[in-house]
C-alpha cells in the first residue's frame, strides 16, 4: 500500500484551477459563452435528478438518511456542487453534491454491497431516462411542429435547450459510470470484483483519486468516454426516430 498525502480538498483545488482556465477561454469567445448559458437549465436538471435518484433509491431500500437531510427534493439548490456544476457547464461532465446514505439501514434482503451498487446506479440510470424523455420531446417537435416554429428564434432556442439537456444527461450518466472513486462506477462494480480486488480498491482509494484527477487533466477521460457518449446518443436518437417515424 502506498501512502500519498492527497485528499479531496486537493483534488477540488486542482479542478477549480482548471475550471477557471476554461471559464477565461469562454469569456473571450461570446459565442461559446452563449452556449454556456443555454446549457445551464440542462445542468440543473441533470444534477438535480441524478442526486435525487440516489437518495430515493436509498430510501426505497430502507435508509432515511437522505430524507432526513432534505435531499429527497427536486430543488436544484439542495444538490449543486459548485465545482461539479461548473465542470458540467464547461466540460460536459461533472457531479452534484453527494447524497449521504447509510448502507447499514438497507433491507436485509440483500448485502450492503449490492445495496450500495443499486443506489449508485440509480443516478446514471436517471440521467439516461431523462435523455430518452428529452429525445422523445425533440423528435416530437420535428414530427409535429410546423417549419415556421422550428426556424423561429423561440423555436431555435427551445431546440437548443432540449439538445443541450440531452447531451448533458448522457455525458453525466456515462462519466459517472467510470469505475474510479469518487464516481458511481466504483461502487457499481464492487459486487462483481473478487475479494482481493475489493480490498485493493478500498485500501488504495487515495491513489484512485489521483488517477481520477490525472485522467481528467490529461484529457484521457474525454478520450475514454467520448465514444461511449456517441454510442449512447446514437442509440437514443435512433429509438426516438423509430417511435416517431422520422
Amino acid at each position: 500500500m502506498f501512502n500519498f498525502s492527497f485528499d479531496k480538498r486537493t483534488m477540488y483545488i486542482i479542478i477549480a484551477v482548471m475550471v477557471g482556465i476554461m471559464l477565461l477561454q469562454y469569456a473571450t469567445n461570446p459565442g461559446q459563452l452563449i452556449g454556456l448559458l443555454l446549457s445551464a437549465p440542462g445542468v440543473l436538471i441533470a444534477i438535480t435528478f441524478h442526486e435525487f435518484a440516489h437518495g430515493y433509491a436509498a430510501y426505497k431500500l430502507g435508509d432515511n438518511t437522505a430524507k432526513n437531510e432534505g435531499r429527497l427534493s427536486l430543488n436544484p439548490l439542495d444538490h449543486l456542487d459548485p465545482i461539479g456544476t461548473l465542470m458540467l457547464l464547461v466540460a460536459g461532465f461533472g457531479w452534484g453534491k453527494p447524497v449521504h446514505v447509510n448502507p447499514r439501514n438497507y433491507t436485509r434482503k440483500m448485502s450492503m454491497e449490492k445495496g450500495e451498487a443499486i443506489v449508485s446506479l440509480a443516478g446514471p440510470l436517471m440521467n439516461f431516462v431523462l435523455a430518452i424523455i428529452f429525445t422523445l420531446i425533440y423528435c416530437a417537435i420535428y414530427k409535429f411542429a410546423n417549419t415556421a416554429f422550428i426556424t423561429s428564434n423561440i423555436g431555435g432556442i427551445i431546440i437548443l435547450l432540449i439538445s443541450s439537456t440531452i447531451s448533458i444527461n448522457i455525458g453525466l450518466g456515462v462519466f459517472n459510470l467510470i469505475p474510479l472513486p469518487p464516481l458511481d462506477g466504483s461502487k457499481i462494480i464492487m459486487p462483481f470484483l473478487p475479494y482481493n480486488a475489493k480490498q485493493f480498491f478500498v485500501n488504495n482509494e487515495q491513489i484512485f483519486y489521483i488517477v481520477f484527477v490525472l485522467i481528467w487533466i490529461t484529457g484521457v477521460a474525454g478520450t475514454i468516454i467520448t465514444p461511449a457518449i456517441g454510442a449512447v446518443s446514437k442509440g437514443i436518437f435512433a429509438l426516438g426516430k423509430l417511435i416517431f417515424g422520422l
